[in-house]
């Protein structure tokens, strides 16, 4: 049975205020996902999560995780000047790209960013733009080696992300002998993973890969990144992953490995839906009720509010607000209005007699939802709310008017759209 931080009482007090939809996200269990993380690694001196920005870009969450100790995972200067406006700066980012262009790696480095390389064709690159730090990072691939997959990452001989065990050697060579001081290796193999040997066994083989690299190279890795790819329960009946265990199963393998070797290193992590996934929700109200060759409830959300559902059939919890108590003896189809098929929330859902008016919660969506919103059909994309610890909600993010959506226009004077009456 999924649970929610707050009263049926409480969401129609926030919706008076903030007219939905919205999402709206809990900080106490934030805060307490950020914790039992930390309690977990705790036996690892320099541990550190980086929280993947792309999860939740908004600087009120990456503040909320910075007073945790928490940093960010950045791909792009955007998330770079978040993370800037959210007070993190220095190795407190770790900047993680692909195909990336000179004045990301220009911006990253200037805010003393670690930087992770993706190929090592990109070393000419930065050396360029910004010359090579002394703490530098390679992202590796190991191909069919490494069997823990799943479908969304898939074959890891097929995906684009890093580099081939030969590459990241002569690479960390490279950078060895351009006045790099300070090598950690990251690898993210897999997405959304139940699997709790998933980290212990993404663990063990980079564990064995600082040890042939060592032995190879002479270079000793300060900090391995496991990055993220634990996944969250969004079926009611999954189980959570038990962080605990998985700390201690991280543990294991590093007493197995690394201490007969004389290698000491910090373990950090990149985790974004694990750390707020769970905690977000879109708030939602019905709008029409459909019946033809089905039964539909037509929100006033949509897939520009939370993408998964139309692009991945992820599955979504879906509470209507004061009848979780009743039977759920009803299917429905729970939509959007884009002109698409697939602006579907959910798919033959059973749920209790619901009719218009009726205000429904979409669970987890606090990892991927906003962060992947878009203006297809022109929709707007909604406000995001902080439930803070003492039962006060903070806007964190107004909803788009508009005026937003025609404000890139400002380059064609013709098309004057600033005084545009949307009542």
């Amino acid at each position: 049975m999924k649970t929610l931080p707050f009263s049926e009482e409480k969401l129609r007090e926030i919706i008076a205020q903030y007219p939905t939809p919205f999402h709206l996200y809990d900080e106490a269990g934030i805060r307490d996902t950020a914790r039992r993380l930390y309690d977990a690694f705790a036996w690892n001196r320099g541990f550190k999560e980086y929280f993947a920005v792309k999860a939740l870009p908004n600087p009120a969450i990456l503040k909320l995780l910075g007073s945790m100790d928490c940093g960010t995972d950045c791909a792009t200067i955007p998330e770079l000047l978040l993370s800037k406006a959210a007070g993190l700066t220095g190795e407190d980012i770790l900047f993680s790209s692909n195909d990336t262009p000179g004045e990301d790696f220009a911006l990253a480095h200037k805010l003393g960013a670690i930087i992770n390389l993706d190929d090592i064709t990109h070393i000419p690159l930065l050396e360029s733009v910004c010359g090579i730090p002394e703490t530098i990072c390679c992202r590796y691939n190991p191909g069919s080696t490494f069997t823990m997959t799943n479908c969304i990452m898939g074959d890891l001989s097929d995906t684009k992300f890093g580099m081939t065990k030969p590459q990241l050697f002569e690479a960390m060579k490279l950078l060895r002998d351009k006045g790099a001081k300070r090598f950690g290796v990251h690898a993210l193999l897999v997405s959304c993973s139940m699997e709790q040997d998933y980290y212990p066994q993404l663990a063990a083989s980079l564990f064995r890969l600082a040890v042939e690299l060592k032995n190879e190279t002479g270079i000793s890795l300060s900090f391995i990144d496991l990055s993220g790819g634990i996944g969250i329960p969004y079926h009611p009946n999954e189980a959570k992953v038990d962080i605990a265990a998985v700390g201690r199963g991280v543990q294991k393998v590093y007493d197995e490995i690394l201490k007969p070797a004389g290698i000491e290193l910090s373990i950090y992590t990149e985790l974004g839906r694990f750390m707020t996934g769970p905690h977000g929700y879109l708030v939602s109200r019905v709008l029409h009720e459909k019946h033809t060759y089905k039964d539909y409830l037509g929100l006033d959300a949509c897939a520009a509010n939370l993408m998964r559902p139309a692009i991945y059939g992820a599955y979504h919890h879906i509470t209507v607000m004061g009848k979780e108590q009743q039977p759920a003896d009803h299917t429905y189809d729970v939509t959007g209005g884009l002109c698409e098929n697939n602006d579907k929330f959910a798919v033959d859902r059973a749920l209790p007699k619901t009719v218009p008016g009726d205000l429904v919660v979409i669970h987890d969506t606090g990892a991927h939802g906003s962060s992947m919103g878009y203006n297809y059909n022109g929709k707007l994309r909604s406000a995001e709310l902080l439930l803070k610890q003492d039962g006060s909600v903070a806007l964190i993010r107004r909803a788009e008017t508009p005026q937003d959506y025609f404000a890139t226009l400002d380059c064609c004077p013709e098309f004057d759209l600033s005084e545009t009456e949307t009542e």
